[in-house]
Formats: structure tokens, sequence, C-alpha cells
């Protein structure tokens, strides 16, 4: 709703967006929005994100928490160009979600570098990502006796991108934090990612 134009009808993504205020190129209307914060949980298949989202959702009602992969129910990104097409749609959900006043956190493995080089980021204070991450051997015991993944392939894709995540802090233009959850337990974790948003908000 906040991406239409109420005086010419204008839903294109082809607004201009100036500070808290959204231009239509059509007709010169503008309109204030609510700009808040929003956040990304990521790291490997395995490590945990699910899990810790399921556990922040009972922790707290102060965020809308959603997974990132109910949009595989609805489309198939097979290229960049429609991997940046699912992130925009992240994006257009979460700044009408903003107009509540209730900033979101997603959980998502994939794309955390496309992030800030999308039309949507520009409705939004501050794009911040926590990366989850376990040691090599914990999240091999996690995927083979936790979710019974026997792709070995898979396996090894999870160890190298959790080993990213754990010896760097940018991933294209992305920048993030990290958090060993090697030795929490699920509640734990989602305490400490708690903590973490509330940091964030409070150093905005």
């Amino acid at each position: 709703m906040i991406g239409t134009c109420s005086r010419c009808g204008n839903h294109e993504w082809d607004k201009a967006v100036e500070g808290t205020e959204v231009i239509c190129p059509k007709c010169g209307n503008r309109w204030k929005f609510q700009k808040l914060p929003i956040f990304f949980l990521t790291g490997c298949s395995g490590v945990g994100k699910t899990t810790t989202g399921i556990e922040l959702q009972r922790l707290t009602k102060e965020y809308v928490i959603l997974d990132a992969d109910m949009f595989y129910n609805v489309m198939h990104p097979q290229n960049e160009k429609e991997n940046y097409d699912m992130v925009e749609q992240i994006f257009s959900l979460s700044k009408n979600i903003s107009q509540s006043g209730k900033m979101t956190v997603w959980t998502m493995a994939g794309n955390i570098d496309k992030l800030p080089n999308t039309y949507g980021s520009h409705f939004f204070e501050k794009i911040n990502v926590l990366a989850l991450t376990a040691t090599s051997e914990e999240l091999r015991r996690r995927m083979e006796e936790g979710r019974r993944i026997e792709d070995k392939d898979w396996i090894q894709s999870s160890l190298d991108y959790n080993n990213y995540f754990r010896t760097h802090n940018t991933i294209g233009n992305t920048k993030f934090e990290s958090l060993d959850c090697t030795n929490n337990p699920p509640t734990q974790v989602a305490e400490k990612v708690l903590k973490w948003v509330k940091r964030c908000c409070n150093t905005k």
C-alpha cells in the first residue's frame, strides 16, 4: 500500500524516496511513511535459524518474525535477477508491516549480499544482519543427526558457508555481525538474538 500513489494510482516501483517521504514521478504527489530498521538472521543450512526464529516468537511480540523460505512456495529463483526479485518482495512486505510501527526480523540463508543493492532498501532506516555460526563439528552433527541429511555436497557447502561467516564480517556490500551458537540451546540463542536486535535499535 505504501508504494501506491493515492492521487494517480501509480503502483510501479518507480517512486523516489527522500528521507521519510515517497514521491510519485507521474503526478508529483508526496506522502510520509514510517522508516524503521529491518533485521536479518542468517547462516548456513542446519545452523538453527528457523528454530531460533520460532523461539524468538515465543520470547517477544514486539517484532514480526518471518522466514524468507515462504517465498519459495510461490517463486523459484533460478538466476540473479530472480533472486533480486525475491529480495524486493521481502522488502515490499516489510515496508508495509513497518507502517504498523513494528519492525521485521527475517530468517534467510542466502541473498544477503543483495540487500543494500535493491530499490526496497531505501524504505528502511538501517539493514541489520546477524549470522548464526557453529563449529564445523557441531554443524555436521546437527545436519547429520538432527536433520538426517546425507547429501555430502549439501553438508560440505554448509560447512564452507558457515566458515565464511566465522572468518568475515562482510558479504558483498553487506556488513554483518556473527553469533557462535555452538554450545547454546535454541532458547538461549534466541535470547541473545533479541538482545542484539534491541542493541541495534538503541544505536541506530
